[in-house]
């Protein structure tokens, strides 16, 4: 008798057991409240691998870049389409954009290029591109756009290799961006890294050094490109290097004998992360946002964390660990509200990538899944950042998925994600 009153008590406890997990899992399964829509498939012939993040102009059309050296832009009638702008030969004119295409001062498109070029490297060294609409052309045609090559990059000293990094512009129309490799080579095989500044002179633009990481230590591999304060400083990561190798948060600082460079935070690779390939974000109090591809307080996820200036110094902390996957490639973007979005390369349901949303809630960010990918019809593995449209919907692109008759794998999409 009492075994098997034994019996039954472990049994009732197990069920009780079960059904909390069950619950527990039910409870903290994400939320998908929004309407996910892929705009655009890649075939090949327009493009494959959207790796970059987009641009919207007033009218709303979308801008980008793929791996397939095309530039494209996506309108809205009646549904929407695509008409490539420019195809990259891969030799003088450039080839295999990593970044997205932004607005420049004029209102035209600048952007970079990974290879391509024919300076110094085995494929080209990379090139800083400028993309304008036809003088005259009918509304009816859809003209392809004038290519002009701005900079073509050498190695040493001017560079090598501009990634993901998209450039920026400040007030007085001076752009900045960082190449990944080149500079100083007598410390890096293929050179530290470098961040230039790109400076208009007459109809001609001018490609200089402002800082060339002196050795892995000082930090290497400026993956993620740079953004201002207000007083004209300039913030950044380094992929590898510092104190531990696993990259760092950098700031140069103008002077009257050049620029200055501090190293904010050396990632550990350990729970506070390492290796970040993004850019920052900044909030209006003068925080930092940022992330890191590997490590984490699970494991090799990657993190969110906040930098914050504080009495001289500055504060670190992460925000959120990714429990799977790898973290995010892309910048964060923060919307008027506070809260972060962002995309992660793998991880999620079907290990194919999401789109997320870190929201600050008193001391603590709640983290929530807004797209897990499949890697079919939806796409895969997106690299990009996330824009936010003026109607407050979520657009990006999939470097892989979406028609899988093309690519092997697919050939990516755009996808728009609406409240």
């Amino acid at each position: 008798m009492t075994s098997s009153v034994r019996i039954s008590a472990s049994i009732s406890a197990t069920f009780a057991i079960t059904l909390l997990c069950i619950l527990a899992a039910i409870v903290s399964q994400p939320v998908h409240a929004q309407t996910f829509t892929v705009l655009h498939n890649f075939t090949g012939p327009d493009g494959e691998f959207p790796e970059g993040g987009l641009a919207m102009d007033s009218a709303g059309n979308i801008y980008g870049t793929n791996r397939g050296s095309i530039a494209y832009k996506l309108f809205y009638r009646g549904g929407w389409l695509l008409s490539p702008l420019y195809s990259w030969q891969g030799g003088d004119d450039g080839y295999d954009p990593h970044a997205g295409v932004v607005f420049g001062p004029d209102g035209t498109l600048f952007g970079t290029t990974w290879n391509g070029g024919g300076n110094g490297c085995t494929l080209g060294c990379g090139t800083i591109f400028n993309l304008r609409p036809p003088a005259t052309a009918p509304r009816s045609v859809l003209a392809p756009w004038t290519e002009t090559v701005l900079h073509r990059f050498q190695g040493s000293p001017d560079g090598q290799n501009p990634d993901f990094g998209a450039l920026v512009f400040d007030s007085s129309g001076v752009g900045y961006g960082t190449t990944r490799f080149g500079g100083n080579q007598s410390a890096c095989a293929e050179g530290c890294g470098t961040v230039f500044k790109l400076t208009r002179s007459g109809n001609e633009w001018i490609e200089t050094v402002i800082y060339a990481f002196a050795d892995p230590a000082d930090g290497r591999e400026a993956v993620g490109g740079v953004i201002f304060d207000e007083t004209g400083n300039l913030f950044g990561t380094t992929y590898e290097g510092g104190q531990y190798g696993y990259g760092t948060v950098f700031e140069l600082t103008p002077t009257t004998g050049g620029w200055t460079k501090a190293t904010l935070h050396d990632f550990t690779g350990g729970d506070n992360g390492g290796q970040p390939a993004a850019a920052l974000v900044r909030d209006s109090l003068g925080n930092f946002y940022g992330s890191t591809t590997v490590g984490g307080q699970h494991g090799a996820g990657g993190t969110v964390f906040e930098i914050s200036p504080s009495g001289g110094g500055w504060n670190f902390s992460v925000l959120y660990s990714f429990v799977d996957g790898v973290g995010p490639w892309g910048p964060l973007t923060l919307d008027a509200a506070g809260n972060l979005y962002g995309t992660t390369n793998n991880g999620g349901l079907f290990a194919f990538g999401t789109v997320f949303e870190l929201s600050p809630s008193g001391d603590q960010w709640i983290y929530r899944v807004l797209h897990d990918f499949t890697g079919g019809s939806d796409g895969g593995e997106p690299l990009c950042p996330v824009l936010i449209g003026p109607d407050g919907a979520l657009y990006g692109t999939a470097y892989t998925g979406g028609n899988l008759a093309y690519c092997r794998g697919g050939c990516g999409v755009v996808w728009q994600i609406t409240p």
